[in-house]
């Protein structure tokens, strides 16, 4: 402990990213990154926007982005929150919508950033509890709270809810906001972002770190009804009010509109997911059916610590979890074609 750190910091427990390696000698199937690259209207915007406006500040609203999202949704710029990634769109959700109040409720096995914005907040959680399958029920989402937050689909199991539990979840608790956070949700899930129009207590959060290839941009944002993203946008200028840089902004407006290279890109990792997959099961592991960009196993017979550490000493990165229920399981994103098939012989062999 350090005697001039707050007493919050004091007992944060910080979120632990996933490794990233300085020199690029491993297959990284540990982050969820797309392995197809950015859109080519994406690099070129970028590409453009390097000139001499780089001495100026950048759009603080990112209104062209905005604008680009809202179009495609058939909403208002109103209705859209762009950030630093969906991580700080995700932090200024919990600043706004959550704290001094009663406690919030998530799934106690989830993205394992929610209950660090908790602490740093000061906001009381509670979890919920997932079956033996790793399903999160609506049924367990009623009752008294500040507020709720569901990952759809799932992480790090990858299992997606019908959308039909997530209006259930939000006809339950019409007085508190619901947080739907769809980083994944390009991969196979079914986005409740349709139903923002319906629901004044909806706030879903989406990304373009997997589906659109910018995790290196740093891009985020979010859909509601404009009370809400108000209420970001108070967030966000109290405290920082440029979270986007200009290359960002023109990256991701590009990445957006170009929907043949998101929807070819998406395709191929959904065609690899699925071949993995069969591949994983005739090895002995168990595999959650997956809507995302990552699969999530364990072996029958060797322990995933184990498993994590021999694949490490091959080149292959994939992530661990010491965590209670899922200490026996690794979560592998989806490579290219070739990053895949490697996998499956290094494991055919260590096994």
């Amino acid at each position: 402990m350090n005697r001039f750190w707050s007493p919050v910091i004091q007992q944060l427990e910080p979120y632990r990213p996933g490794e990233q390696p300085k020199h690029q000698t491993y297959i990284k199937l540990n982050t969820n990154e797309n392995p197809w690259g950015p859109s080519p209207q994406a690099l070129e915007a970028i590409s453009a926007a390097t000139s001499g406006a780089l001495r100026l500040y950048p759009d603080p609203s990112a209104s062209d982005l905005r604008a680009g999202i809202a179009s495609s949704l058939q909403m208002t710029s109103d209705h859209i929150f762009a950030g630093n990634g969906s991580d700080e769109v995700l932090a200024h959700a919990f600043h706004a919508f959550f704290s001094g109040k009663e406690p919030i409720l998530f799934p106690e096995i989830t993205y394992a950033f929610y209950p660090t914005y908790c602490k740093l907040y000061s906001i009381e959680y509670r979890l919920a509890p997932v079956g033996s399958d790793f399903r999160v029920k609506p049924s367990d989402f009623t009752g008294a709270c500040g507020g709720i937050v569901i990952a759809n689909p799932n992480a790090p199991t990858g299992l997606a809810m019908p959308l039909e539990d997530i209006e259930a979840i939000l006809k339950a608790n019409p007085g508190v906001v619901v947080l739907v956070d769809e980083a994944y949700i390009d991969f196979g899930g079914q986005s409740a972002v349709h139903l923002v129009p319906d629901y004044d207590n909806l706030l879903v959060v989406q990304t373009f770190s997997k589906s659109r290839s910018l995790a290196g941009m740093r891009v985020g944002f979010a859909v509601g009804q404009p009370h809400l993203i108000e209420g970001l946008c108070r967030v966000r200028d109290s405290f920082n009010s440029y979270p986007l840089g200009r290359l960002s902004l023109a990256g991701a407006l590009a990445a957006w509109k170009d929907s043949a290279w998101f929807e070819k890109t998406c395709d191929q990792i959904v065609a690899d997911r699925e071949k993995l997959t069969l591949n994983l099961q005739t090895l002995d592991f168990a595999v959650l059916p997956s809507s995302t960009n990552f699969l999530f196993a364990s072996h029958a017979h060797v322990s995933a610590e184990q498993l994590h550490a021999d694949l490490r000493d091959h080149g292959i990165l994939v992530r661990y979890f010491k965590r209670e229920r899922i200490n026996n399981w690794l979560r592998v994103s989806i490579g290219t074609s070739e990053e895949c098939t490697t996998l499956v012989k290094v494991l055919r062999t260590m096994l």
